[in-house]
């Protein structure tokens, strides 16, 4: 299930919670239907206030933990991109060629962090391969950054602080781009959003009633809810992405970018 939430696009999760909704909704009208009961019955009963009532709140609550996610992976953005700007302004105060080679060296780094923004990585070994790269773009900017305090550079102290807030930016960055929703959150959700519907059909078949269009409507507001918050628990796919501007500015104010 936790594959399917992080892979699987939210659009056709979406399409399928809807499609599964309105067979609930059918057979749960079927169902009331061989009750046989008064057609003059009220159309709701207490299971079917009580299972909206949980529903609406699962939505809630999922829609408000994923936007906090998407909120602090766009903080972090912000966080990453105002170290790695601290660092440069005290690696272009180096002198010499170690200092050179350290600048280009941020250049790189940040070139290569806009990359995979625009190009994610997909798949577990994918992801520890451009970790791996990354790490070790961190460990030759260390060795440089070693090379200038062997060499007495006066900013060693800033330069070093520096160079650790780049590191743990960069940690931080990527357990917020891991973090997701717990996948029993999402299957409540989705399982709540079918119940519902199903004792939604029951009652109406019970009641001789079939609200067509206000129904289909009712699915497709629910599904289009499940759409936007899988689309933000998948920072890595979907049509809402975080912004990558300050790492753009940034590249800017470094000459390596337009």
């Amino acid at each position: 299930m936790t594959q399917i939430l992080n892979e699987v696009n939210g659009a056709w999760i979406g399409l399928v919670l809807a499609a599964l909704m309105l067979l609930g909704w059918g057979g749960g009208g079927g169902a009331g239907r061989r009750r046989a009961t008064d057609p003059s019955a009220a159309a709701r009963g207490p299971l079917d206030d009580a299972s909206l009532a949980i529903l609406g709140l699962l939505l809630g609550f999922t829609f408000s933990m994923s936007l906090s996610k998407h909120d602090a992976r766009r903080q972090m953005v912000v966080t990453d991109a105002n170290a790695i700007g601290d660092f440069a302004t005290c690696a272009a105060l180096v002198k010499g060629p170690v200092g050179e080679k350290l600048m280009a060296k941020v250049r790189e780094y940040v070139e290569y962090r806009l990359a995979l923004s625009d190009r994610p990585p997909r798949g577990e070994r994918e992801v520890e391969a451009t970790l791996d790269r990354v790490q070790r773009m961190q460990d030759e900017m260390q060795g440089l950054v070693r090379e200038a305090v062997d060499g007495g550079t006066p900013v060693t102290v800033p330069l070093v602080n520096t160079l650790n807030e780049v590191t743990s930016a960069h940690t931080s960055r990527v357990a917020s781009l891991r973090d997701r929703l717990p996948p029993s959150v999402m299957t409540l959700l989705l399982v709540s959003a079918v119940v519902s519907i199903v004792l939604v059909g029951r009652e109406q078949g019970a009641g001789g009633l079939r609200p067509v269009v206000s129904t289909v409507a009712f699915v497709a507001l629910v599904s289009l809810v499940v759409w936007v918050i899988v689309d933000l628990n998948q920072p890595s796919r979907g049509l809402i992405r975080v912004s990558q501007e300050p790492m753009k500015r940034l590249l800017v104010g470094l000459g390596g970018g337009q």
